[in-house]
């Protein structure tokens, strides 16, 4: 993979290095995660873990990226889509496929260096946020939905960096009790996505996984917060977000890192 990487240089000197260093942890293969996955692959990440229990269904078949007709039907694995996928691009690749439930891969996202979050739920991302500022790793987080604007329906989204020891989730306004409370989504069906726009976010999400681990430029390691607005095609950044800038977040303690019940090694007497 290394001599196909050579018009990425201006990413920094020995990046190609860097990135085959780097472990990537997606979860969630859907819309979102099997572009991730897809673009990964391309930039020569070079292992990333694949954590998705859900197989592929025709209702799929209009935003998962690599997956076809034949594994809609045979309701192939997301994990063998996406890792399938990642190979045909970069044979040297390392992967795990981990088709459980996040909850299930626990150690297995320790090892990783960043988590990019794309899962469908406003609890799930809360509790994978969670996880991740335990363990001390940034979460990149994808989410997008459709709201009935009156005479139309409006397509809106985020990226969202959250940062250990800076701003979480919950304090730029992406997730509130509220939220979490209801589990409520848009007025244009369960869960709807459509490709492009999945696309669009998935690539400013890697945008900023390279830029983290790359000596490309010297980028702020703080959290951030970018609004997509897919009826106008714009990303900005929330300027909400800016007013609670430099403030301790009061979610996670930073005292409150590693497991939170020690494993006793031997017998305890």
């Amino acid at each position: 993979m290394k001599n196909t990487l050579i018009r990425q240089s201006f990413l920094g000197d020995r990046s190609d290095e860097v990135l085959d260093g780097v472990v990537v942890a997606v979860v969630g293969l859907g819309g979102a995660g099997s572009h991730v996955v897809q673009q990964l692959s391309h930039v020569g990440i070079g292992t990333i873990l694949l954590v998705d229990h859900d197989r592929a269904e025709l209702s799929n078949l209009n935003r998962l990226v690599g997956a076809t007709r034949r594994d809609a039907v045979n309701r192939r694995l997301k994990t063998d889509i996406a890792a399938s996928r990642a190979k045909a691009v970069n044979p040297e690749m390392r992967m795990k496929r981990v088709p459980l439930k996040w909850q299930q891969a626990m150690p297995e996202l320790r090892d990783a260096d960043v988590i990019v979050s794309c899962v469908d739920s406003y609890s799930e991302r809360s509790q994978l946020e969670s996880f991740a500022r335990r363990y001390l790793l940034p979460c990149i987080d994808i989410g997008m939905d459709v709201h009935d604007a009156g005479d139309h329906f409006a397509i809106a989204g985020q990226v969202a960096v959250s940062m250990p020891g800076d701003l979480c989730f919950h304090c730029m306004g992406i997730i509130t009790e509220d939220d979490l409370a209801k589990e409520q989504y848009g007025a244009a069906g369960g869960n709807p996505q459509v490709v492009w726009s999945n696309g669009v976010l998935a690539s400013v999400a890697v945008g900023l996984l390279v830029e983290m681990v790359t000596p490309w430029f010297r980028s702020s390691a703080s959290s951030l917060l970018l609004r997509y607005e897919g009826n106008a095609q714009t990303i900005l950044p929330d300027s909400a977000v800016e007013h609670v800038r430099g403030k301790e977040c009061r979610h996670f303690p930073p005292g409150e890192v590693g497991d939170p019940y020690p494993l006793w090694i031997g017998d305890a007497s």
